[in-house]
């Protein structure tokens, strides 16, 4: 891609502007150019890659018109197994002005079923869509505004989060600024994990654990650690501290609402507990405390979730056929990082992306923990603390992390749950200005009920002892 990226962008630096129904005669090796049309106050721009054989990989990039166009391009991430195009993010980043683009990553629907027989198409889902989709869209965009981006952003959540490290690592030139929420960086061993805890609990009835039970203990968690803080708000800020053991709830005597059976004692175990080799390596992390709303357990579900499957049976397995109950975890996941470890984006070398001026940015909920996401917040900490034993100790003048309490996958939750990580990039990026506090809010009813700084780790969000714990001007950042 470099090759000719240096042989299409460059000659079209500071020519006429290729107006956006005349871009489907844009020639770019292994791109084609489907659509260009203008409706809704911006140029849509659909194209087909085709880097390998096997891949075809469907992207997009919406151009504003050139007096609204703040001169700079957000790709936006997805979820799971993506494939589809995330036109809300398309949406959202014109509407500040951006150029947008978005990958399917080379498939369509999201059950991994697409990985079956065809190894190219996994490596494009992995990280190959996201970096030739970026090349095209500079192209594209320096084509249609006769002059290129000044700087290019990245947003995305989840998968998206993984995307993101993944560029950092692998193609640290792509962008200038990275937002990586809640990354699903090591994402098979993610998949083992839930996988793990799924199979054990699906095996009889008794471990199955209602609604109800699960904000019984939610709760009870709650009730324990809730103050440790200082502050009486049903949010825990840094769940490591709490101590609660489950146990406490063992039902004396008989079954009932307000207490746990063996069983269901066994499957909250489970997601409390790390998933280990035999040898005690560590495969992935346990939820924290305070995740238990939504955690995806019998009782609500009868098979482990469509991305773990997909996993396993499509990506490692290979087998349509294959039966999740036969799941294995230390040998399945083997299999799987065999024959597509390079999923992962684990890599604590960011010095290319360091070099360069880049800036990262990373979040996660403490309370991420259910809609089939299930992503600890413990394996983000566990990725950001291997850069700095990497790159050393202080990273913070161009990484850092923001641990948000109460808030659940990519958004939503109990806590302050709605903030502008884009805005806090855009000013470190441009204006040097570091986010030394995100002030973020709780929206109930369509009226803000809750404002809050999130602090970069390891500060915290601490109450000054006067005034509304509502509002984010009673709190300072500080070690905790």
């Amino acid at each position: 891609m470099k090759r000719w990226l240096a042989c299409v962008v460059l000659p079209l630096v500071g020519t006429a502007q290729v107006p956006c129904g005349k871009l489907v005669e844009v020639k770019l090796p292994g791109v084609t150019v489907s659509a260009a049309e203008f409706a809704d106050k911006r140029c849509r721009v659909a194209l087909t890659l085709t880097p390998s054989a096997d891949s075809d990989i469907k992207s997009e990039v919406w151009l504003p018109p050139a007096g609204a166009w703040n001169g700079k391009l957000l790709m936006v991430g997805g979820g799971g197994f993506v494939g589809s195009i995330n036109q809300r993010g398309l949406a959202g980043a014109v509407s500040e002005g951006y150029a947008g683009a978005s990958t399917d990553t080379g498939h369509t629907g999201g059950d991994g079923s697409f990985a079956l027989g065809h190894p190219e198409k996994v490596v494009d889902f992995a990280y190959r869509a996201v970096h030739e989709t970026v090349v095209a869209a500079k192209t594209v965009i320096a084509a249609h505004y006769g002059r290129p981006a000044r700087l290019a952003y990245w947003e995305g959540c989840s998968t998206g989060g993984r995307q993101g490290l993944m560029e950092a690592q692998r193609y640290p030139e792509d962008f200038d600024g990275i937002i990586a929420g809640a990354p699903a960086n090591n994402q098979i061993q993610l998949c083992a994990w839930r996988m793990r805890v799924m199979v054990a609990s699906l095996r009889g009835p008794d471990r199955a654990i209602s609604q109800a039970k699960k904000m019984m203990l939610h709760n009870a968690v709650l009730d324990a650690c809730d103050t440790q803080d200082g502050v009486a708000d049903r949010l825990l800020t840094d769940p490591r501290k709490c101590g609660f053991d489950p146990a406490a709830l063992a039902c004396r005597g008989g079954e009932r609402e307000d207490c746990l059976t063996a069983g269901e004692l066994e499957t909250v175990k489970l997601a409390y507990t790390d998933a280990v080799k035999k040898s005690g390596e560590l495969i992935y992390p346990r939820l924290p405390k305070g995740t238990e709303p939504g955690w995806l357990l019998p009782g609500n579900a009868t098979e482990p979730g469509g991305i773990d499957l997909g996993m396993f049976r499509y990506v490692a397995r290979q087998d349509r056929n294959w039966d999740w109950r036969t799941f294995d975890l230390e040998s399945d996941t083997d299999l799987a990082m065999k024959q597509a470890g390079f999923i992962h984006a684990t890599n604590p070398d960011l010095s290319k992306f360091k070099a360069r001026g880049g800036k990262l940015l990373i979040y996660h909920g403490w309370s991420d923990g259910g809609s089939g996401g299930a992503i600890s917040a413990f394996n983000t900490l566990s990725y950001y603390e291997s850069v700095l034993a990497k790159m050393g100790p202080d990273q913070s003048g161009w990484l850092r992390l923001f641990l948000v309490p109460g808030m659940a996958h990519c958004g939503g939750g109990t806590g302050p749950n709605q903030f502008s990580a884009l805005a806090a990039l855009e000013r470190w990026r441009e204006k040097g200005a570091a986010p030394d506090r995100i002030i973020a809010a709780r929206v109930s009813n369509g009226r803000v009920d809750m404002t809050r700084p999130l602090c970069p780790h390891p500060q915290v969000a601490v109450y000054s002892g006067s005034g509304s714990t509502n509002d984010a001007g009673n709190f300072v950042c500080k070690l905790f």
